[in-house]
């Protein structure tokens, strides 16, 4: 089952166009299956058939694992068409592409800390960022390393969040990530829903009195701490790491805090910027690249999230009722026009690939003699008689220049120019995408336009 219909928004922020508006055209569809067997069957299906859709429309695009977010379900994977205006961000890894929002990345090893120094509170001040607290660090010779000089990922960072439930509950949330990495907003949205997210404000920090804003340390974080607040680390934060982090007292932090001896932690959350190098879970492996890209169709195996709500069965072959496994799968009408334009456009103007655009061919009359004129509705009617559809530019009055710019803008990938020589036999046809122009007879260019059309 499927349709295709304009949808709305209450898009806070329209933007870049078509891209983000509050009225946009969808293509949606949607499985119904007895089991999870059929679901992957038509699951699969969906996902070829998408794949040639594309194709066809010729937009360069790539299939990435994703989050299924508010709508549920096991699996979903978006289609989305690189771009360095898109929205999305995803990765491009050894072993496939994924959405940053659904990747994780792979634990570190545990470490033996038997041999590290004991934990130091040092004297700090005038340290209001991570680099001022590195080259600080650096530049002291009672603060020095023996084997290196420290680097911000030697630092660790605890960012604080209030978490809000739908059921209007709140709850605080403590992360603790290495210094050379920020908290992606997208990517924790994307851990902790339904909740939604916001930084602690002053406000927040006034019922925490004993956490000292810009010197939290993990010692008065986490479930068994005088703070109670949820304490969650990066997956690189593992036992026997050792730090540089605050030591919650004003212009003082402390060195070689070592996760698993000197604080606990309550488990891991992978929310931190991701970079090049990282390596993910199999079997994604190491992160070759980021990239940006534009969503232009998400696939869904939602499962039995919306049957069992519905109570919609049917009988299986056995004749005994079962809830329908289904799975939803959409496409961004309005959106893959906005990327057809990105995608093929040139410094002229648009050039519609042959499957989208208005017309076959965009015939411009170039003279005023009426033989021009006469000659080039003869080559319309013999187009229109071969199933092409033909836009005529006859306009009086308008020059030639204004009239090849319009065609430009416009973005028939093939237009044909009636002229001075056609009382030789000869019309100009011209590609928009091969940027080329070739004088042929009214009978080859006829053909070449009917070969280019199949």
């Amino acid at each position: 089952m499927y349709q295709i219909q304009t949808k709305y928004r209450d898009e806070a922020r329209p933007r870049a166009g078509l891209l983000r508006g509050r009225e946009f055209v969808m293509k949606d569809s949607y499985s119904f299956d007895l089991d999870d067997t059929g679901l992957e069957v038509s699951y699969q299906k969906h996902r070829d058939a998408y794949t040639q859709v594309f194709k066809r429309l010729e937009i360069d695009h790539v299939i990435v694992s994703a989050q299924s977010g508010a709508m549920g379900g096991s699996a979903s994977e978006e289609f989305l068409a690189p771009a360095q205006v898109g929205e999305d961000t995803y990765v491009v890894c050894a072993g496939g592409y994924a959405n940053v929002e659904a990747i994780k990345i792979a634990k570190a090893a545990e470490q033996d800390f038997s041999n590290l120094p004991q934990a130091q509170v040092q004297d700090t001040a005038d340290t209001p960022t991570i680099e001022t607290l590195v080259s600080l660090s650096n530049s002291r010779a009672d603060l020095n390393r023996s084997d290196r000089a420290w680097q911000a990922s030697d630092t660790l960072k605890n960012v604080l969040f209030m978490l809000s439930f739908p059921d209007g509950s709140q709850e605080a949330l403590a992360i603790g990530v290495p210094g050379d990495r920020e908290v992606d907003l997208r990517r924790l949205e994307a851990q902790v829903f339904p909740a939604t997210v916001a930084p602690f404000t002053d406000e927040d920090f006034l019922k925490h009195k004993f956490l000292v804003k810009g010197y939290i340390g993990p010692q008065e974080l986490g479930m068994n701490s005088k703070s109670k607040i949820k304490y969650q680390v990066d997956p690189r934060v593992v036992s026997g790491t050792s730090w540089i982090t605050g030591a919650n007292v004003q212009n003082k932090h402390v060195y070689y805090l070592v996760a698993g001896r000197d604080f606990d932690t309550d488990g891991f959350i992978d929310v931190a910027e991701v970079q090049s190098g990282d390596v993910c879970e199999a079997p994604l492996g190491e992160i070759r690249e980021l990239a940006r890209g534009i969503e232009i169709g998400h696939i869904f195996q939602l499962g039995r999230k919306y049957a069992q709500a519905l109570d919609l069965k049917v009988l299986n072959e056995n004749g005994e009722q079962v809830v329908v496994t289904m799975g939803s799968y959409g496409i961004g009408v309005t959106r893959a026009v906005a990327v057809i334009a990105e995608q093929h456009h040139d410094e002229k103007g648009l050039r519609w690939p042959n499957a989208v655009s208005p017309v076959d061919l965009h015939l411009v009359v170039a003279g005023k003699d009426q033989a021009i004129l006469d000659g080039a509705e003869q080559i319309a009617n013999q187009l229109n008689q071969a199933n092409l559809d033909v836009l005529i530019d006859d306009r009086a009055g308008v020059s030639v220049g204004v009239k090849f710019n319009d065609a430009e803008l416009i973005g028939v990938p093939l237009v044909l120019v009636v002229g001075k020589k056609l009382v030789d036999g000869l019309v100009e046809l011209r590609d928009r995408f091969n940027n080329t122009t070739q004088d042929l007879s009214i009978t080859d260019a006829i053909a070449a336009i009917e070969a280019r059309k199949r």
